[in-house]
């Protein structure tokens, strides 16, 4: 079966070249493909179609692509990715914490934009035998069943991507893992060569979760290698 079946994925780009390239990637597949021209016909076609994935382009008149992925992550955690002429490390920092999932330089290749479309809407899907752990202490309670992460008694709000990396943290606890490693569960291996990914979204979490994100008990670094999970010894028996 084709895991792109039935997937609704919205295009969001002012040029109309790169919007027929997109569909015509996605034409084998049995993905359902809508397009926007501009950000605020986006803005509008995500309302009326609640899709699953959104492609959007950063350099757009008017309502751009920053301003579009912020209100859509004001919403929701769809996965969004990122294409845009732009190639420094400044932009794909900002476009990560900015919630998109990917990010991707032009001239898109149509093969890879679909790879990386597959990887990204898998990463949404948890992965099977999840569906009973729970982890709570005096803190920070990580329900992986439910999508659910509470500090103290408050809901914390993650995107996607910052939940997946948290639960494969986690359900590696006490153990280090590569940034590599990380890398290529979280975001597939078509970004193997991306690990500053890692680091953005290890500092993300690290800001809702921890008590003082500076001195992390739970998300720790390893230098020079990886991340691991902690867990704390006043978790109830």
């Amino acid at each position: 079966m084709d895991d792109l079946q039935g997937k609704k994925i919205l295009v969001i780009d002012d040029d109309p070249y790169l919007r027929q390239l997109v569909t015509h990637a996605f034409s084998n597949s049995e993905a359902h493909l809508y397009t926007a021209s501009d950000g605020s016909e986006g803005l509008r076609q995500f309302f009326d179609q609640q899709p699953d994935l959104v492609i959007l382009d950063l350099m757009m008149p008017k309502l751009d692509g920053w301003a579009v992925c912020e209100q859509i992550r004001q919403m929701s955690s769809v996965p969004i990715i990122m294409l845009t002429a732009l190639s420094s490390e400044e932009d794909t920092v900002r476009g990560l914490e900015a919630g998109a999932v990917d990010f991707i330089t032009k001239p898109v290749r149509p093969k890879v934009l679909v790879a990386r479309a597959r990887a990204a809407l898998r990463r949404i899907e948890l992965p099977s035998g999840q569906d009973t752990t729970v982890y709570t202490d005096q803190h920070l309670t990580i329900d992986l069943a439910s999508y659910q992460v509470l500090v103290g008694d408050q809901p914390v709000k993650l995107t996607v991507t910052e939940f997946k990396l948290l639960a494969y943290l986690y359900q590696n606890a006490d153990q280090v893992l590569t940034s590599e490693q990380i890398l290529a569960h979280v975001w597939g291996n078509s970004s193997k060569d991306n690990t500053e990914y890692v680091h953005v979204y290890a500092s993300n979490l690290r800001q809702k979760l921890e008590k003082d994100p500076k001195k992390p008990e739970y998300l720790l670094t390893v230098h020079g290698v990886g991340y691991r999970f902690k867990k704390q010894t006043d978790r109830p028996h």
